[in-house]
C-alpha cells in the first residue's frame, strides 16, 4: 500500500508539471472576430494585493474595444483589468475605477505594456513598449481581492463570465506576467527586451493555464521586440 501510495503521488506530481508550460517562443492566437474564447490562467495567490505590475504583448488589426487581461473576484469584476477602447489608447482598472493612458497609434506590429499600481501612494505606472507614460493616481489605500478569475481576451462583467463578444480579443497575444510587487524601471525595460525577470505569480516560462474556447497555441513568426 505504501508503494500504491507514492506511486499515486509521483503522477500526481507529473501532472502539474504538464500543466505547467514553458511558451517560450510561443504565442496563444485567438482566430475568431468576434468570439466567446478565453485562455483561463491559474496563479497561486496567497494574500490580498497591495502592490502588482502585469505585463504582456499583443498583436491584432482589431480597431473596436477590447480586453487584454481581466482578473475578477466575485466582489469586483473589474479588479484589474486592461482594456484598449480605441485606437491610441488604454484603460487600466483597478476595483472598477480607471485611469486613461494616450498613447500613439500602432503601426501594425507587436505592442508591450506594463501596467502596475501600489496602494500605499495610489500611483498607477503605465509603460508602452519600453517606454514609461506619465503616472496617474488611481485607488490608493484599496487592496485587490485574492480569490479570482484571470482571463485573457475576454472582459468579466461577472465572475468568470458575463462576456460581450464586440468587447473580446482577436489576434496574438504572449509574455503574460503577473508580479505581487511593482518593478523597477530596470525591470520593467527588461521585460519589454524579454531579459531575465524575477519570480512572477504568473510567468510565461513556466504558465498554468486552459484553453477555453478558438484559442491555438502556435511558434511565433518573427521576433516582437521593436526599435
Amino acid at each position: 500500500m505504501g508503494q500504491l501510495q507514492l506511486w499515486l503521488a509521483v503522477l500526481a506530481g507529473l501532472s502539474e508539471i504538464v500543466a505547467q508550460e514553458d511558451l517560450y517562443r510561443k504565442v496563444f492566437v485567438f482566430r475568431k472576430d468576434p468570439s466567446d474564447a478565453y485562455v483561463l490562467l491559474r496563479a497561486k495567490l496567497e494574500q490580498p494585493l497591495q502592490n502588482f505590475t502585469v505585463c504582456l504583448r499583443s498583436y491584432t488589426d482589431l480597431t473596436r474595444p477590447y480586453s487584454l487581461f481581466s482578473y475578477a473576484t466575485k466582489a469586483q469584476d473589474n479588479e484589474i483589468l486592461l482594456f484598449k477602447p480605441k485606437p491610441g489608447e488604454y484603460r487600466f482598472y483597478v476595483g472598477g475605477r480607471f485611469v486613461t493612458f494616450r498613447v500613439p497609434e500602432g503601426r501594425g506590429d507587436w505592442e508591450h505594456v506594463c501596467a502596475s499600481w501600489e496602494s500605499a501612494t495610489g500611483i498607477a505606472e503605465f509603460w508602452l513598449n519600453g517606454k514609461p507614460w506619465p503616472r496617474k493616481g488611481l485607488q490608493r489605500g484599496y487592496t485587490v481581492g485574492v480569490q479570482a478569475a484571470i482571463l485573457l481576451g475576454q472582459e468579466q462583467d461577472a465572475f468568470g463570465g458575463g462576456f460581450d463578444v464586440y468587447n473580446s480579443f482577436s489576434g496574438e497575444l504572449a509574455d503574460i506576467y503577473l508580479w505581487d510587487a511593482g518593478l523597477s524601471p530596470d525591470k520593467m525595460r527588461a521585460a519589454y527586451q524579454s531579459l531575465r525577470l524575477p519570480p512572477a505569480v504568473l510567468a510565461w516560462k513556466s504558465l498554468s493555464y486552459e484553453v477555453k474556447g478558438d484559442v491555438v497555441v502556435k511558434p511565433r513568426l518573427r521576433e516582437v521586440l521593436g526599435p
